[in-house]
């Protein structure tokens, strides 16, 4: 019975030494792997570290001049330009200098005509994809840079940063010969050419030469023909952007600029300047044959034309001449039966714009045009003016 009872206590103990070394070997090795975890992340914060100081070392070439940081020397290099003027790639065709390999790139891409990246809303071409990212911001009608002053928003940072300059009244960028400056580099590089007389950009069809790209593009036009700014209300076509944005303001009706001596509206303060020398009598352009004298350049330039008997713009129908191409446009709607403007009030229509307002104004009974001195109103620019040299100079 001892012997049992002996038996039954050992049963009842099953080796506690060896169950307790087990526990002690899973502790261990728990420690083991916080450990290495330890040491892992040791390793991971060093690494991030070292990546941190390695960037912050790339950061290190800074501008004496500005103060800004470059993460490569060689951007450094770039941005000193700003600051020397530098412009060390120039072009073989026309020795345009620019300070960028890039800038050459896509301007020798200009002289190629080559423009592989179309905008499949409007169908204009541009040289490079980021000018067709820009421009697809027109139709989007994007406008993410909000100025904080007047509120006014942009679709691309730097024209948002240029008008910002207006507010600050900043314009660091000054012409050495007459002390005028300018917000941007490239305005100050074009007024320089009034000092130099330098026209870089030459007509491809006559000898004319430009001081700018877009005169010379607007001019190689009435060579080629092409109007590529098309109207779609009308179906009328021009051949410069300015000219299509201004015509798209007569479809509108805006006109935010008013004369103060007669009231009329006008859509540019351009126009509104050309228009005050109507009332201010002044003729700086005289003709050295006739003594007449012109407010406008342009006008006097076709005054001259009907001296020289030119008659450069010629009808194929029927051969007659016309000193202006608006002039034979008009006429060749004789030939065509065209009357693309019509009246928003009766069937009617007219060859020329200016027509169509006169007539619509029998319909509405506006007299947008007023004397300020009597207070009478015209429905017509022609009938106010004579009425006040007939009526009120006295």
């Amino acid at each position: 019975m001892e012997f049992i009872k002996e038996e039954i206590e050992d049963m009842s103990d099953p080796e506690p030494s060896r169950i307790k070394h087990e526990d002690t070997e899973e502790q261990i090795d728990q420690v083991e792997v916080n450990q290495q975890r330890e040491e892992l992340n040791e390793v991971e914060e060093k690494h991030q570290n070292f990546k941190t100081q390695r960037t912050k070392a790339k950061k290190l070439h800074t501008c004496t001049q500005c103060g800004k940081s470059f993460k490569h020397k060689g951007h450094l290099s770039k941005h000193m330009r700003v600051h020397t003027g530098e412009k060390p790639f120039t072009c073989t065709q026309c020795g345009k200098s620019f300070a960028s390999g890039s800038g050459l790139s896509y301007h020798l891409l200009r002289h190629s005509g080559e423009k592989p990246f179309n905008c499949d809303q409007c169908g204009k071409d541009f040289n490079s994809s980021s000018h067709l990212k820009q421009h697809l911001k027109v139709h989007s009608d994007e406008r993410p840079h909000v100025c904080s002053v007047c509120g006014k928003s942009f679709s691309w940072l730097n024209t948002f940063k240029l008008h910002q300059k207006t507010h600050n009244e900043v314009r660091d960028y000054m012409c050495f010969d007459c002390g005028k400056s300018f917000t941007t580099s490239s305005h100050l590089e074009q007024h320089q050419r009034i000092h130099t007389g330098e026209k870089p950009y030459k007509c491809s069809y006559c000898d004319k030469s430009f001081t700018q790209s877009p005169h010379l593009k607007s001019h190689e036009r009435i060579h080629t023909g092409e109007k590529p700014y098309h109207c779609t209300q009308c179906g009328t076509n021009f051949k410069d952007a300015t000219c299509f944005k201004n015509h798209l303001l007569r479809h509108t009706g805006e006109k935010p600029f008013i004369c103060d001596q007669c009231g009329i509206k006008l859509i540019s303060s351009s126009h509104l300047k050309r228009h005050l020398k109507i009332h201010s009598d002044e003729g700086p352009h005289v003709c050295s044959l006739c003594g007449k004298s012109f407010s406008r350049l342009n006008n006097f330039k076709l005054h001259q034309k009907t001296h020289d008997g030119v008659r450069d713009h010629v009808c194929c129908d029927c051969g007659k001449s016309f000193t202006r191409a608006e002039n034979l446009n008009r006429h060749q709607r004789i030939h065509t039966g065209e009357k693309p403007y019509k009246c928003s009030y009766c069937d009617k229509s007219f060859t020329q714009s200016g027509t169509l307002k006169s007539h619509e104004r029998l319909h509405s009974g506006e007299k947008p045009y007023y004397c300020t001195q009597c207070g009478e109103s015209f429905t017509r620019l022609n009938i106010l003016l004579t009425h006040i040299k007939k009526h009120c100079s006295q």
